[in-house]
């Protein structure tokens, strides 16, 4: 999913960079009024986690690439402002030591996997555990649409950037990475059941930190 330079236009460059840089700089108010001592260590083992699991890519079409994002994963622990930076992070590191994803296109990238996916994955969890309610099973369920979602929310966002570019046909792209990462998102709510399952299980305090 990490855009590289030469596929979005100007406007979509200036477009997603400002958004990109005023909800980092928020995020980064947010969280220094509301961090404590126990989010630092989550936040550096959660940075690297999906620091990791992005490295696992493959090509799809439009000149994107596919792989797990881990947002979800970092909203439900720890809120979206907090999955913001993290995801800001692993994005500017990947980009600046890899060459994973453009420079240019860094703020397109940071707004898809670190805002859309992010809060996206926020919203639906609280939204699905709203509807089932508190439980242990409850919570398994809406950490799984969570993740699915905002790995296919991201995917439509990326798609429609390099429509609206003029890279590739909405028609092509479209379909494409929604079609793709709807099997991936199911990797990644495999991936994120598993890992709240063991967090429930030995050290459920972690679920009760306040979000951020």
């Amino acid at each position: 999913m990490h855009i590289p330079d030469g596929f979005l236009s100007a406007a979509a460059v200036g477009t997603t960079y400002i958004i990109s840089a005023g909800g980092v700089a928020n995020a980064v108010r947010v969280t220094k009024e509301k961090i404590g001592e126990k989010h630092i260590p989550m936040m550096g083992i959660l940075a690297a986690f999906v620091f990791a699991a992005q490295m696992l890519n493959f090509p799809v079409a439009g000149g994107t690439s596919g792989h797990v994002i881990g947002a979800a994963l970092v909203a439900i622990l720890l809120g979206p402002w907090a999955a913001l930076i993290i995801m800001s992070v692993v994005l500017i590191a990947q980009c600046l030591i890899f060459q994973d994803g453009g420079l240019m296109a860094l703020g397109a990238n940071i707004f898809n996997m670190g805002i859309i996916a992010g809060f996206g994955a926020h919203y639906l969890y609280r939204f699905i555990g709203m509807i089932l309610g508190g439980n242990s099973r409850s919570k398994m369920v809406a950490g799984f649409v969570a993740a699915w979602g905002s790995v296919l929310l991201a995917s439509i966002a990326c798609a429609l950037e390099l429509a609206l570019s003029g890279t590739s046909p909405v028609a092509v792209v479209l379909p494409a990475m929604a079609g793709i990462h709807a099997i991936i998102g199911i990797g990644e709510g495999l991936i994120t059941v598993a890992v709240l399952s063991m967090v429930m299980a030995t050290r459920a305090d972690l679920l009760r930190l306040q979000r951020v």
